[in-house]
């Protein structure tokens, strides 16, 4: 069994990507006290590890309104009539595979699924609704709640302080 080690240079870089993965290897390597190369051979241990699964821009949504117009946000509760494996998989395959949904969450004692979708207006997620619900006869309940104000938004994923010890094995899942 081989173990995968992260230390604190690891999760100080994952803390600093997760914040602002456009940071340059020169200022990331400024900030940890360490030189470049050091830096780029550690992300792209965490890449290959598969701690870092891809590194991608943020959006701001109000100025991307501004410019473009507004978006719609909805978080949307599924339940499906029937819930064997291959009925949960066949939405959830249809389910990611639409742009509009950004997450697409299996849950527990409740709907079977919670979706957080993003599109232009009304009309659009009418559209949705009828390819993702409507016309696939298993979706038996859907409970829609719109966005009218996001207080909070974040993608970091809390790291502890100290290195940890991950098997090799579960490192890349």
């Amino acid at each position: 069994m081989n173990d995968f080690y992260i230390d604190e240079l690891d999760l100080t870089l994952l803390d600093r990507l997760q914040t602002d993965a456009g940071t340059s290897l020169a200022a990331l390597a400024a900030q940890c006290g360490v030189s470049a190369p050091t830096v780029l051979r550690r992300v792209r241990r965490l890449e290959a590890a598969g701690l870092i699964e891809r590194r991608v821009a943020i959006l701001q949504p109000q100025r991307v309104a501004a410019l473009l117009g507004p978006c719609l946000t909805a978080i949307v509760e599924i339940g499906l009539e029937r819930q064997g494996d291959e009925h949960l998989r066949a939405f959830e395959a249809r389910a990611v595979a639409e742009p509009a949904v950004q997450q697409c969450y299996r849950v527990s004692a409740g709907p079977d699924f919670v979706l957080v979708v993003t599109v232009r207006d009304m009309d659009d997620y009418h559209a949705l609704a009828q390819r993702l619900w409507t016309e696939h006869g298993n979706v038996r309940q859907v409970k829609a709640y719109f966005s009218v104000h996001r207080t909070k938004f974040d993608t970091r994923l809390p790291l502890p302080r100290t290195k940890v010890a991950v098997d090799a094995a579960n490192s890349a899942r």
